[in-house]
């Protein structure tokens, strides 16, 4: 089932369940909501289905026929059965089910003391590092609930006793609670060296609350750890070689501590605005001057060689005398840094429409989106024909979408002779624009 289940659907589930169907085959993959929506959806089809009890679901008389004698299904189904006896006769055969201990461990939650003593009894004597491990998803959910706090307690003796591989093996949970508690558990034990943190910071990008805890940690043995240029290359080089923007900026912060400033400056263009800010901090704590590294490298306006992270950059800055740098990269042979000059004039407060609107006509669609963006102030003192033409269809995709958004910003006849226009167009998206146009 996966994910948050409906009743209906964990109902028609129980029913399947009580007619036989083995349990691996109704739930080949369950999920730790999956178990909490069965067992919910037994008492509800038992209030409310239709058709009567069902056999080895609904009897209390199981308390006298001998639930060991029931399948998997069966006693799955008993062991959600609203009568707190029936769930309590159906534990002692359960903890030699090892299919049926996802809902032990919900009963260790069970709003009924004598069942929830049982349940707890037969846990803690089951769960071992194995179990622990591919229990831990549901451990952790039945956790956040009332009473669910002994499950917790029994995972982490659990897993703190365990040896290292049995922990590692939730590092790769695709539960993402789990993930971050075996990441927790490791840390506060000790069981990553500093070098495997900053690894795995810099390669969890899915996850950020995973990289923030590792990088975090890794940075702060820092003390300790930068004895060599080796371990300093063990910890920073992962950290400053990351996809991800927030791990490259601790590894770029981390290296003032560490006395290498100088290795900062190539961060000052990085791509990410947040890194190039700690770059600046870094470069000027050092004595250094990061506007004139930027005026430097965007004054030859044909340097093939020029990152777009210096081009907006130096537009950081907001020194608007620095305008006079950027206004010639709006013809630098990369759209990337086109793109960024676009972007520098707008932080700028420069990015004057007749300059600019030339651009709207650029074979890079990136350099027409920051031009449309820049030009939408500026919208209304467009010439409306200039535009119509642009949006006809003539033009590249890129260049008619944007002439479109333009128009939409204007108000007057020529925009509406445009909507005639578009509203039949071949573009389908087009005439999707056009249409919530028109009905504004």
């Amino acid at each position: 089932m996966g994910g948050q289940t409906d009743l209906r659907d964990a109902s028609a589930l129980a029913e399947r369940l009580a007619q036989g169907v083995p349990l691996a085959r109704a739930l080949p993959d369950p999920q730790p909501h999956d178990w909490l929506a069965l067992d919910e959806g037994v008492r509800w089809r038992s209030r409310y289905g239709s058709g009567g009890p069902r056999p080895g679901w609904e009897r209390p008389a199981l308390l006298h026929a001998g639930t060991a004698l029931l399948d998997d299904s069966r006693l799955a189904l008993t062991l959600c059965h609203r009568d707190g006896r029936v769930r309590a006769a159906a534990l002692h055969p359960a903890k030699t089910r090892p299919a049926l201990l996802p809902l032990v461990v919900i009963r260790c939650a069970d709003w009924a003391e004598p069942v929830r003593t049982r349940a707890r009894d037969i846990l803690a004597a089951t769960l071992d590092g194995d179990s622990a491990t591919a229990l831990a998803p549901l451990l952790l959910l039945v956790g956040r609930g009332e009473r669910g706090a002994f499950g917790l307690r029994l995972l982490d003796g659990v897993l703190r006793a365990a040896p290292d591989d049995r922990l590692r093996v939730l590092f790769d949970s695709p539960d993402r609670g789990a993930r971050r508690y075996a990441y927790r558990l490791a840390l506060e034990t000790g069981r990553l060296d500093p070098g495997e943190l900053a690894r795995t910071a810099a390669r969890r990008g899915e996850d950020p609350v995973v990289q923030d805890l590792c990088a975090t940690a890794a940075l702060a043995a820092l003390p300790d750890v930068f004895r060599s240029a080796d371990a300093h290359e063990d910890v920073l080089g992962p950290l400053l070689s990351a996809r991800n923007p927030r791990c490259r900026s601790a590894g770029v912060t981390a290296l003032r501590r560490t006395g290498r400033p100088q290795r900062a400056e190539p961060f000052l263009a990085d791509r990410s605005s947040v890194v190039r800010a700690c770059a600046r901090y870094v470069v000027r704590q050092a004595g250094g001057d990061p506007w004139a590294w930027y005026r430097a490298r965007c004054a030859a306006p044909d340097d093939p060689d020029l990152a777009p992270g210096a081009v907006i950059g130096l537009a950081e800055g907001h020194q608007q005398a620095d305008a006079e740098l950027l206004w010639p990269l709006l013809a630098h042979p990369a759209p990337a840094v086109r793109a960024r000059a676009v972007a520098g004039l707008r932080e700028l407060d420069l990015a004057h429409g007749d300059r600019l609107r030339r651009l709207l006509d650029d074979p890079a669609p990136g350099v027409v989106r920051e031009t449309t963006t820049a030009l939408l102030p500026w919208a209304p003192g467009l010439p409306a024909e200039w535009l119509l033409d642009r949006a006809g269809p003539g033009r590249p995709r890129h260049v008619r979408a944007a002439a479109l958004r333009l128009l939409m910003a204007r108000v007057g006849s020529g925009e509406l002779r445009a909507v005639e226009r578009l509203l039949a167009d071949a573009d389908p998206e087009l005439r999707v624009r056009a249409e919530r146009w028109a009905q504004r």
